[in-house]
């Protein structure tokens, strides 16, 4: 009886597999060795291009007629999530839920410290974060200025969030750290570009869909809110910064980087080692 008729992989998928792992690690190592200043200045523009989906949600939340109906309208607000995941991921900009699989597995393979690791780690956060709180005021600055969103729209997404509890917001957020381990994953596995697109927006306009908190584009929605409306304070920021954070951690940490590494390294020999031999 072959492999896959027993629900097992063949030395193939072993192998590719392997070559997904590899590719992994070696990006994952690339990172951890950036100097401060690029990895720094990287990181500060993903959490500005990450916010033109928030954006766009506050527009659509703006726009759509009541009649349009519920269904439709969660659909549009994670295609527009998406775009600016597409922004930094396709541009290559250091976002912290990819770094929370991605630079795990160089240590997980003892190439890489778990202080290097916190370095980057501590790097992209705040770097991250301090992008996306520079996006939110200009979005809740100029975006009613303009009339393409109101202010409540910023509340509105906010408060989807600031209403869950803290084992909610960490449950949910594992959900989306898992997801983003995946998405970095799988467009490691994709071989052109409108592979990638494909897979980035199908996966973060999911998380968009279910609106689970991803620390960094959470950070634009909430912050926004915080600044636009007495119904979300700096208290409810925090909070919801914390929790999803851990999730996010744990979601690509546990049940991908560890997995996915487990997995591979457990499979056995591949056909490059049968042929060797």
């Amino acid at each position: 009886m072959s492999d896959t008729s027993r629900g097992g992989s063949t030395p193939d998928e072993q192998a590719e597999g392997e070559d997904i792992l590899e590719l992994q690690i070696r990006r994952g190592l690339s990172e951890l060795n950036r100097p401060t200043s690029g990895l720094s200045l990287s990181a500060l523009s993903a959490g500005l291009d990450i916010g033109f989906g928030p954006l766009l949600m506050g527009v659509i939340l703006t726009a759509a007629d009541p009649a349009f109906g519920e269904l439709p309208k969660q659909l549009l607000l994670g295609v527009v999530y998406g775009v600016g995941f597409i922004l930094v991921v396709l541009g290559r900009s250091e976002l912290f839920t990819e770094h929370t699989t991605l630079a795990v597995l160089p240590v997980l393979n003892g190439d890489a410290s778990v202080a290097r690791l916190g370095r980057l780690w501590g790097l992209v956060y705040v770097s991250n974060i301090s992008g996306a709180l520079v996006f939110a005021v200009f979005a809740v600055t100029i975006g009613p200025a303009i009339g393409v969103v109101e202010a409540s729209a910023f509340t509105e997404l906010a408060t989807a969030y600031t209403k869950l509890s803290p084992g909610v917001l960490v449950g949910a957020g594992v959900l989306a750290g898992w997801l983003m381990g995946l998405l970095s994953w799988l467009v490691a596995a994709a071989d052109s570009t409108i592979a990638r697109l494909s897979v980035v927006w199908l996966i973060t306009a999911a998380i968009g869909f279910a609106h689970l908190p991803h620390c960094i584009a959470g950070t634009v929605e909430v912050f926004g809110g915080v600044l636009v409306s007495p119904e979300v304070g700096y208290v409810d920021f925090l909070r919801f910064l914390l929790f999803s954070t851990v999730g996010n951690i744990v979601g690509g940490t546990v049940f991908v980087a560890l997995l996915k590494f487990g997995h591979v390294a457990r499979s056995g020999p591949s056909t490059r080692e049968i042929q060797s031999d």
